[in-house]
């Protein structure tokens, strides 16, 4: 057994899960989905979440500390990569010299 933790539109939640940890991510993804829209997931219930839902989600498989597998689904997140700070963006655009006595 392994513990499918969802993360979906910021909500995150644990769904114990009787399957092989070895699972592949398409049967993941699926039960994911099914779940989700069940019901099953306390406290993440979407009752119209499409299909592919989870299709360009990631998924990671970890032992817990207390041996304990876990399985995350999450989306993928841009790491090294952020938007430019606005005031970045106002220095680049102020004349050089300008605003000097």
């Amino acid at each position: 057994m392994a513990i499918l933790n969802i993360t979906y539109q910021g909500q995150s939640a644990d769904y114990e899960l009787e399957l092989d940890f070895a699972a592949s991510d398409a049967d993941i993804r699926r039960i994911a989905v099914e779940v989700v829209r069940s019901g099953g997931v306390r406290g993440l219930y979407v009752a119209q979440l499409p299909d592919h839902a989870f299709d360009n989600f990631v998924i990671d498989r970890l032992d817990g500390p207390d041996g304990a597998q876990r399985i995350y689904l999450r989306p993928k997140v841009p790491f090294g990569r952020c938007a430019p700070s606005p005031v970045i963006l106002v220095l680049a655009a102020t004349p050089l010299g300008a605003g000097r006595a």
